[in-house]
C-alpha cells in the first residue's frame, strides 16, 4: 500500500519510503497495553483499517503527539505519535488490513 512519503520509525530508509511499514520500538508497549487494549499493538492484527479508527483515535488524544528527538525514548507523546501514523494510514486506506508481526 503507498501513503505519504516518511521516515519514521525505530528502522529507516534512506530519504523516506511510500509503504505503509512501520516499525514501533517495544518500549512503547506498555502505554499500547493501558491505552490501545490489554494485547498491545497486535489488538490491530488482522483487523480492517476502518473498524481501528475510533480508537486508534482515543489512544492519540490521551497519548499525544508531540514527538521526542529521542526515538526510543519511551513517552506518551513518542507513543501517541507511531499510533498517529497508524491512524493517519488507517484513514486514507480504510479497507487495507493491519499486519502486526
Amino acid at each position: 500500500m503507498v501513503v505519504e512519503l516518511h521516515t519514521e520509525g525505530g528502522i529507516q530508509v534512506v530519504g523516506g519510503t511510500t509503504d505503509a511499514w512501520l516499525n514501533v520500538t517495544y518500549n512503547y508497549s506498555p502505554y499500547y497495553y493501558k491505552y490501545l487494549d490489554d494485547i498491545g499493538l497486535k489488538w490491530l492484527d488482522g483487523r480492517k483499517a476502518s473498524d481501528c479508527i475510533e480508537r486508534l483515535q482515543a489512544a492519540v488524544a490521551i497519548l499525544g503527539t508531540e514527538q521526542e528527538d529521542n526515538y526510543w525514548l519511551a513517552t506518551c507523546d513518542n507513543a501517541g505519535y507511531a499510533l498517529s501514523i497508524l491512524l493517519k494510514w488507517a484513514r486514507q486506506h480504510p479497507d487495507a488490513i493491519f499486519e502486526v508481526t
